[in-house]
């Protein structure tokens, strides 16, 4: 309605910041820097601003136009430099555009928000085979290709006609799910290791705890109104992917499995005989959830990792191990939600 307008800060501090990653983290940690007064540039590999929200989430669920493109048009109103296509890292190694030591050099501070990025994998027997694909570049794939040309280019991975399987829950895997529905694949399966949730609270989950229940998301209830059924199986182990004999896959090999507390105290599970099932299929989506941020730029840098290989910084102010180096976001504490990514965005500022 035009309600919001664009509020430039009415001086200037002076000081510089680099921001190196546009997804949400990056967009809200430069936005509040901008405010006080300091000059901030926008770092981002890819060739929109945005990351996850531009790519990262299908257009069915957060719109490009009316929401991201919209704010971010707002934040270079206000005047936060964006620079696209700019993969910052150490200067002389393959794509690289811009040496993030000498960005820490010629800048007051700067403050890493590139995500958590690195896939988790599924190495059973077959994985090399074609049509298995991770279901981010599914994903940023199709957002792109809609954005480009309506998907007239061709450019992303066709779920049209196929028999897809997607492996793994979340948010990603109903992307997956809700995006292979608008291709017009012929059946569509989601394989989930852990148990079926129950449909009501367990006595061990009372409230304000969040609840822990079987839910249904847009993914689900679209494929139960096109084919019939709720496409989930649940613990369920996928074991082996079966070729064609042409190089390309044709069915999954499982087994169902139960979740038992072993002797440590931990939960576990153990693999049920006579239970071997084949899925046929012809486009396997894995959605397994991320394993951390890539280091290509915090390396240089030197920076000091968690266990889980997270950018070490202080909960608190986000301080790395270097001076005047800040992270925020799903490179500092895994991957998460959107709301919390922003919400570490501005208080990394």
């Amino acid at each position: 309605e035009g309600w919001i307008k664009p509020c430039p800060p009415e001086t200037r501090t002076g000081k510089t910041v680099a921001v190196i990653g546009s997804g949400p983290a990056g967009l809200a940690c430069a936005d509040q820097l901008n405010k006080v007064g300091h000059k901030v540039t926008l770092y981002e590999r890819a060739d929109r601003i945005g990351g996850l929200l531009m790519y990262g989430i299908p257009n069915m669920k957060l719109s490009k136009d009316k929401v991201v493109s919209r704010r971010i048009n707002l934040l270079k109103a206000e005047g936060i430099e964006m620079k696209t296509s700019t993969n910052v890292g150490l200067l002389g190694s393959p794509g690289v555009d811009v040496d993030i030591c000498e960005l820490r050099a010629n800048n007051d501070a700067i403050c890493l928000t590139v995500g958590a990025t690195i896939p988790r994998d599924l190495p059973i027997s077959g994985r090399a085979l074609k049509g298995i694909h991770f279901a981010m570049d599914f994903l940023l794939k199709n957002t792109k290709s809609l954005l480009d040309s309506q998907l007239e280019d061709g450019n992303f991975i066709s779920a049209k006609g196929k028999r897809v399987v997607v492996i793994g829950g979340g948010d990603t895997g109903t992307d997956c799910i809700g995006t292979a529905m608008r291709h017009g694949c012929s059946s569509l399966i989601n394989f989930e290791l852990l148990d079926c949730p129950p449909d009501a609270r367990a006595p061990n989950n009372p409230w304000p705890l969040w609840p822990i229940i079987k839910r249904v998301d847009y993914g689900h209830a679209e494929v139960a109104r096109k084919f019939g059924d709720d496409p989930r199986e649940f613990s369920l182990l996928s074991t082996e992917f079966v070729d064609d004999g042409n190089g390309n896959v044709s069915a999954i090999k499982t087994v169902r499995i139960k979740w038992e507390t072993q002797p440590n105290g931990r939960r576990g599970f153990k693999q049920l005989e006579g239970t071997e099932r084949v899925f046929k299929c012809d486009l396997v989506l894995l959605a397994l959830g991320f394993l951390g941020p890539a280091h290509d730029v915090s390396d240089p840098l030197k920076l000091d990792y968690d266990p889980r290989q997270n950018i070490k910084a202080e909960y608190g102010n986000f301080r790395t191990s270097q001076d005047g180096v800040f992270a925020a976001g799903d490179c500092r504490r895994g991957q998460s939600l959107v709301v919390r990514a922003m919400a570490e965005g501005r208080q990394a500022a």
